[in-house]
């Protein structure tokens, strides 16, 4: 009996079954739609056989948080300073700089500080980061919370989903480990417990109060996930919120610590959109738990915190370049240790990127020359994305079945939608969820790429997508209002 030889090592069968199990709903198969459809009207001739002429002439990619992707201008002090990064020889004539291309004097001299911190930018640094620049984030924290932050317990790295990515990889020890995630949740979270063959314990948010944390739900969870067996060592937190856009309140961040502590988990404080804050303000898990610490001396002084935030969002939007930081509070000295043996495989962050975050937490102060050009930029950003926001927000208020939670921060909205019956049949017909029919329809139909709800998770009877606001203007609004009208009417019971 003769077999046909084996061509390759791999094949779909005997490659690591986490891997084929990880589902990143973000960049899953309507993102790679969409980007065939922005190929082919990049080719800019007539489609030929069988390929028909597409319906719209732009494709609006709102499934992912990529500002600059979406025409986010870049802040001009970061851009001139990493020119000068990248090729120190333009300091070798600072007058040309300054009088042919607007370079100020602060940016001259932060470049050249930064270069005496890190020598080049085309060399590794020490593996958690450059000495100078985790000073600069530890000063930004003690800015931001009034409390002393330690550089020593500041990690550089490739932005805070690498962050992530250490910090699961320590804490997941077995199979049997598991992490409080709230649902709806950004995917990164779920697909790096597939990945670790570690198990989600999903929390849900509270719909009915925008989105809060209820932590009669999360008690659920856990006593739940401790009933199967779940050995459950950690709690995760989005704040502002990804997918939902919800800001927790001070009471809020107060009662997840309390639970941290008489429950013994570490807090994973994902703080990566604390300046998208549109409605009240960000209250960081570190200012919350120094103030119980204040309120009573040595109850809560073994809770274990992580706090991540990056470059990707806020008004930097630098998500190319890969810079972030994670701060460690309450950690067993031996366990840093191992953290810093982990980040070490791994050599460094990207340089270029680490100094990015430390402009992001040091930026040009009032008095100082760029600071007038930086303050209007900043401030442009921060508004285009408000007005975006509240116009989307008026859009799904108008439509049929469609109800959405007032933007109080991050760069997203999650509507609640209701599919009418025949809607929801003709997806499964498709063999897709109803949620992912909507999406699928809408892309096909306007260009315009959302996620569907399902890719964060979702209370069960409920239907859900994700949208950015970060594209310009409000045509594409437009757009999805005509989609969702014709779409009813289609399907109408």
């Amino acid at each position: 009996m003769s077999s046909s030889p084996r061509l390759r090592s791999l094949n779909i069968d005997n490659i690591n079954p986490h891997v084929k199990a990880a589902k990143y709903a973000v960049r899953g198969e309507l993102a790679a739609r969409a980007e065939k459809y922005r190929v082919r009207l990049a080719k800019g001739y007539p489609p030929s056989p069988p390929e028909e002429t597409l319906p719209f002439d732009k494709v609006i990619s709102a499934n992912i948080g990529n500002p600059q992707q979406l025409d986010q201008k870049p802040i001009t002090f970061f851009r001139q300073v990493l020119s000068i990064l990248e090729y120190p020889g333009l300091l070798e004539n600072e007058e040309a700089l300054k009088s042919a291309f607007g370079y100020k004097d602060d940016v001259i001299a932060r470049a050249k500080w930064l270069l005496d911190e890190v020598r080049s930018v085309g060399a590794y640094s020490v593996s958690q980061g450059v000495p100078g620049v985790r000073e600069s984030v530890a000063k930004f924290i003690e800015r931001r919370d009034g409390y002393s932050a330690d550089p020593a317990q500041v990690f550089l790295s490739a932005g805070a989903s690498s962050g992530v990515n250490t910090l699961m990889h320590i804490i997941c020890s077995k199979p049997e480990t598991g992490i409080l995630v709230p649902i709806p949740q950004y995917p990164l979270y779920t697909a790096t417990l597939s990945l670790l063959n570690a198990r989600c314990v999903p929390y849900y948010l509270d719909e009915g109060k925008a989105w809060g944390t209820d932590i009669g739900a999360i008690k659920d969870a856990l006593k739940k996930a401790k009933s199967e067996g779940t050995d459950v060592r950690a709690i995760v937190v989005i704040n502002p919120g990804n997918p939902t856009g919800a800001s927790l309140t001070a009471e809020d961040v107060r009662s997840v610590l309390e639970f941290a502590a008489e429950e013994k988990l570490v807090v994973l404080g994902d703080e990566v959109y604390q300046t998208n804050v549109f409605k009240g303000k960000f209250n960081s898990f570190k200012k919350g738990l120094r103030d119980l610490q204040k309120e009573v001396p040595g109850k809560y002084d073994n809770i274990e915190l992580a706090s991540l935030h990056s470059i990707s969002k806020g008004m930097v939007g630098e998500c190319g370049h890969r810079g972030g930081y994670f701060e460690l509070i309450g950690f067993d000295s031996a366990v840093e240790a191992e953290i810093v043996k982990f980040v070490s495989i791994s050599l460094c962050a990207p340089v270029i990127g680490q100094c990015l975050v430390e402009m992001m937490v040091n930026p040009p102060k009032e008095g100082e020359p760029s600071y007038p050009l930086y303050k209007q930029e900043y401030d442009g950003i921060f508004h285009g994305l408000q007005e975006r926001a509240t116009a989307l927000y008026n859009a799904f208020s108008e439509m049929e079945g469609v109800s959405c939670e007032e933007p109080q921060g991050s760069m997203y909205l999650f509507p609640t939608i209701t599919i009418p019956k025949k809607g929801i049949e003709q997806g499964k017909k498709e063999g897709r969820s109803p949620d992912e029919f909507y999406a699928s329809r809408l892309l096909d139909a306007t260009g315009v790429c959302v996620v569907p709800g399902s890719g964060f998770g979702q209370k069960p009877g409920t239907l859900h997508f994700r949208t950015t606001f970060l594209a310009p203007g409000t045509e594409w609004v437009g757009r999805i209002t005509k989609f969702h009208e014709k779409f009813m009417d289609e399907f109408r019971d």
